[in-house]
């Protein structure tokens, strides 16, 4: 009843929901996709695809077909297009420059594991912010110059005469172009009424989003602590402004309908989320996190390693058990309460930590068959690559996976060394 994940991610997706069910996000990446000059168009789809993980799904179901398809139209093989968007949507999907659902459950894991040995101190959402932001930026140059450079080159020019855009038909597609530009505008209108109203109650001197006390908008006010309920009402505008606007929702008994559906959807999250709990739970109970963190931080500190050579480390051990558990969320239960604690002890931010299990986590999900949605993506390939397979993915998105976890170390590493703060 005290696992503070399971509020934050219902909450987050009462808005998210809204906005998916409406087709607003769906919209937004086909937009963007239509928009992009040719010489931009990898780099592009890359971004999107990486800011895509605000709503993993359509990243996955809407982005990845619609990207093959999209260098179909500019006479590039659908391959790339496909390679450079699942590295985007599946590589990096734990970095994004938005605050994202995810980032609540992370946290509120995280902030469970600092409470066995300090229960003053909590992490916020946006404890992350500065390095995910930095990563966004990094990791799309990076996924831009080995799709130009290697993966296309190897790939070679596309000779099929098929243009089929791959992956089902999307509720989306049977909006005319009228009503989807009303949509857009509507939703456009509604975010910047949504904005301002969110800026009157915490830029001004005595807002009431401010800590009454001190008068702080960072920190411990009720801006920081309310910051998901922000986010959701955002994600909540806009999606039935669009719908109402795109007519894909015709009033607000479908606005609630598409919150249900959203609620219902997590079911099968819940359930976890609920073995989770006890995870921790027990091990508060017990203290073996505690123990086990002083037994360990002895024994680390006898061996006078720094704070980079265990966050490194540290990310080889993820990245590894990556290829077998691929759920972000199941790992981070599993690793925060014995290594947070741990880091903590030899003097590492637990922020730093946060920031490590994301540098480890999300790279492998780009070879590995245990990922959900790899089948979806080599069925994608098979209808461009006659006898595509998993071995045919597996080997166009291993440049990807090896180039994207150097890289991210070697931020990480940066990051730690220069002392620039996490986030938030």
């Amino acid at each position: 009843m005290s696992f503070n994940a399971v509020g934050v991610i219902i909450v987050a997706m009462l808005g998210v929901g809204v906005a998916e069910a409406s087709g607003l996000i769906k919209s937004l990446i086909r937009k963007l996709v239509q928009v992009a000059p040719p010489a931009a168009l990898t780099y592009i789809l890359i971004f999107v695809g990486i800011v895509s993980s605000i709503a993993a799904d359509a990243g996955y179901l809407v982005l990845i077909p619609l990207a093959a398809a999209a260098f179909v139209s500019v006479k590039r093989n659908p391959l790339v297009g496909l390679a450079a968007s699942f590295a985007a949507v599946s590589a990096v999907f734990s970095a994004n420059i938005l605050i994202k659902p995810l980032d609540g459950i992370l946290t509120g894991i995280t902030n469970d594991a600092i409470h066995l040995i300090n229960p003053n101190l909590n992490l916020s959402l946006t404890a992350n912010l500065w390095f995910s932001v930095a990563s966004v930026l990094m990791l799309t140059v990076v996924c831009g110059l080995i799709t130009d450079k290697v993966v296309e080159p190897r790939l070679g020019p596309y000779t099929a005469s098929t243009t089929e855009e791959p992956g089902t038909a999307s509720p989306q597609a049977e909006v005319s172009p009228q009503d989807d530009s009303r949509g857009l505008t509507y939703a456009a209108v509604a975010t910047a009424a949504i904005l301002v109203l969110f800026l009157l109650l915490s830029v001004p001197s005595g807002a009431p989003l401010r800590n009454p006390e001190t008068g702080a908008l960072v920190g411990d006010s009720p801006f920081m602590n309310g910051l998901i309920v922000f986010i959701a009402l955002a994600f909540l505008v806009a999606g039935a402004a669009y719908g109402l606007g795109a007519k894909t929702m015709k009033g607000s008994a479908d606005v609630v309908t598409s919150m249900e559906k959203a609620v219902i959807g997590l079911g099968a999250l819940i359930f976890l989320l609920f073995f989770i709990s006890q995870f921790i739970a027990l091990f508060t109970y017990t203290n073996l996190a505690t123990i086990a963190a002083v037994k360990l931080g002895d024994a680390l500190e006898a061996a006078r390693l720094g704070p980079i050579p265990l966050l490194v480390g540290f990310v080889f051990v993820v990245a590894i058990l990556n290829l077998i558990i691929t759920g972000i969320i199941p790992k981070w239960a599993i690793f925060a309460p014995v290594f947070v604690p741990l880091l903590m002890r030899l003097g590492v931010h637990p922020g730093a930590v946060m920031a490590a299990y994301r540098v480890g986590d999300s790279p492998t999900n780009a070879i590995t068959p245990m990922m959900a949605y790899f089948p979806l993506i080599v069925g994608f390939a098979a209808k461009y690559q006659k006898g595509a397979g998993v071995g045919t993915v597996v080997a166009m998105m291993l440049p990807y996976v090896v180039v994207i976890q150097l890289v991210w170390i070697v931020l990480l590493v940066a990051w730690q060394a220069l002392g620039i703060p996490w986030g938030v």
